[in-house]
């Protein structure tokens, strides 16, 4: 959210502050994709302020200005607003009509009927949403899996597939929480989807982890009349992983990356690998044909995640 609004308001003319905990944004991200998004939001005149551990106080001086104190020592001066987005945590020990904020009107109590939450206080389900007690479910960012609204509705209807369809398919129906494509609303726009590169090396080791990874300007501003070095970059990264390069992680950082995740992601979730990337025909010109043409052509192993090969000329 603090990326997505800086760059919002920097793109609006107001002079934006982003204020870091650590030395950069979305520092879980691919490193690629964090460091090439530090690099545009300089390069787009918004000031950061790292390694601050947050903010301290936030005071009003005699213009009616903020003046907002870092926990590092730093001081902004002559604030107009100030966004906190400092993260969540599951509102479930007291959802009361006291608390404007809550999206029920009763308290949970969660205590009183045994259901085990964690020191987070994240409540612990299985693999199919179940809690430790019977007929409990549990679904969403209250578990603190991967808390995003679609993937709390795709939870829900395999939750209740399983409970109410009464098809026998669906007495085992659980959501998948592998190979999720994510989109950051970031200026540029980030789409990934599976693991970064240092978390495919920590998996599968750096000797069975193969990378590609590809830098340019996008065509839309070819007629603009700046530098290229000037020109907004799109960062591409393909992580593959084993002797038959199965794709593990895709990584865009650039225009058009929220649309072409979608349909990356599925390939991904039907297993692709490196060689089924090459085996579609380019669509040019946009962006995503770079993902279908990266790296040497033929060196990739040829071997395909599909029931039925489309390598080769197969049908």
């Amino acid at each position: 959210i603090a990326v997505e609004l800086a760059g919002v308001l920097n793109s609006l003319g107001a002079e934006v502050h982003l204020v870091v905990r650590k030395g950069k944004a979305l520092r879980d991200f691919d490193p690629m994709i964090s460091e090439g998004l530090d690099e545009e939001m300089i390069k787009a005149g918004i000031i950061i302020h790292r390694n601050t551990n947050g903010v301290a106080k936030v005071a009003i001086d005699e213009k009616k200005e903020k003046v907002v104190t870092l926990h590092s020592g730093d001081t902004i001066y002559g604030a107009n607003i100030v966004l906190m987005a400092a993260g969540r945590v599951p509102n479930i020990k007291d959802l009361s009509a006291d608390c404007e904020w809550a999206p029920n009107t009763e308290k949970l109590h969660l205590e009183s009927c045994g259901v085990k939450i964690t020191s987070r206080n994240y409540i612990i389900v299985d693999e199919y949403q179940n809690t430790n007690v019977e007929n409990i479910f549990a679904l969403g960012d209250v578990c603190g899996q991967v808390e995003l609204t679609p993937m709390a509705i795709a939870a829900g209807r395999k939750l209740a597939d399983r409970l109410f369809s009464g098809k026998p398919e669906d007495k085992i129906a659980k959501v998948s929480y592998d190979f999720v494509p994510t989109v950051v609303f970031t200026h540029p726009t980030i789409g990934t989807c599976g693991i970064t590169e240092p978390q495919a090396i920590e998996k599968y080791g750096k000797e069975n982890v193969k990378v590609y990874t590809s830098k340019f300007s996008n065509l839309f501003y070819g007629v603009f009349d700046v530098k290229p070095e000037l020109k907004p970059k799109t960062l591409m990264k393909v992580i593959c992983a084993g002797i038959d390069e199965k794709v593990v992680g895709i990584h865009v950082l650039g225009m058009g990356s929220d649309e072409m995740m979608q349909g990356f992601g599925v390939a991904m979730k039907m297993g692709c690998t490196k060689a089924d990337l090459d085996s579609c025909c380019a669509i040019h010109p946009t962006a995503s044909e770079e993902l279908v043409t990266m790296g040497v052509w033929g060196t990739s192993p040829q071997s395909t995640g599909a029931k039925a090969s489309p390598l080769g000329g197969a049908a």
